[in-house]
């Protein structure tokens, strides 16, 4: 979930303007996606623009695939490929804690959430890449600032999320039938282990929701139901979501004894 501050690196370096980056481009970069033809397509154009080769990627290659192009990270990966790119800094070594463009991160993450950098807890994500220990709190307020458009890196990130939701996501992924269906007023990401964030955009005003275990489908059953609550979506974008995320029935070889509900 923190991929679109990652992405600040991109938009405050100079990054886009020097490879002539386009909003598609900073929607992937921004991404979880699912590594369809389209969306590996767009991966490569931010590496082939910058000219970097794809064998630096450091993110994996998925089970089953034949680059690490296809995996759903690679466009964060690109992206930092391509600041280390345009500001003379080493390819090899740009998952280190201590490279530039990580420190480049860190310090815009610290200056969206007021605290000191030191004060951040590293972790890894599963991509290999550098990731900090967050309290929901700080990814609601995180994504408070982003639908808000606090500044120009945040609208520009912002208005790539919510113009391209395919390339976040994908087609029939909840990010991004979520922001096709309320024509860009929310701006969604989902995280792993049941985490998933949300944006009003305009109101500066944020949703962080963490599903102790990791459960992707009780996750979408409280966004649907926080969201309707609070009057951010309507009952038939509600039920619209309902009907693909957390209904039993479309799982057509299982006799269906019972329902999901809210309580």
């Amino acid at each position: 979930v923190l991929k679109p501050f990652q992405a600040i690196a991109v938009t405050a370096s100079g990054t886009l303007e020097r490879f002539n980056l386009s909003d598609r481009d900073l929607a992937i970069i921004c991404s979880s996606h699912r590594g369809t033809i389209e969306q590996v397509r767009q991966v490569f154009n931010i590496l082939w623009r910058a000219d970097v080769d794809p064998t630096a990627l450091q993110c994996p290659t998925p089970e089953g695939k034949q680059s690490p192009l296809q995996y759903n990270c690679s466009g964060k990966h690109a992206g930092m490929l391509a600041v280390s790119q345009q500001l003379g800094y080493p390819l090899n070594n740009y998952l280190h804690y201590n490279h530039p463009v990580q420190q480049l991160i860190l310090s815009k993450l610290a200056e969206l959430l007021k605290n000191p950098a030191e004060e951040f807890i590293p972790a890894r994500d599963d991509c290999g890449a550098p990731t900090y220990f967050m309290q929901l709190r700080q990814l609601a307020w995180l994504y408070a600032q982003l639908a808000s458009g606090v500044n120009l890196d945040m609208e520009r990130i912002l208005r790539a999320m919510t113009h391209h939701p395919t390339m976040v996501a994908g087609e029939g992924e909840f990010d991004t039938e979520l922001m096709r269906l309320t024509q860009g007023e929310l701006v969604s990401k989902s995280g792993a282990e049941g985490v998933q964030c949300i944006g009003r955009v305009g109101e500066g005003m944020g949703l962080a929701i963490k599903v102790m275990d990791g459960a992707k489908r009780a996750k979408y059953a409280i966004a649907i139901h926080v969201l309707r609550q609070m009057g951010w979506i309507s009952p038939s974008i509600a039920e619209n979501l309902s009907e693909t995320y957390i209904n039993l029935g479309r799982y057509k070889r299982l006799e269906v004894a019972g329902d999901l509900s809210m309580l």
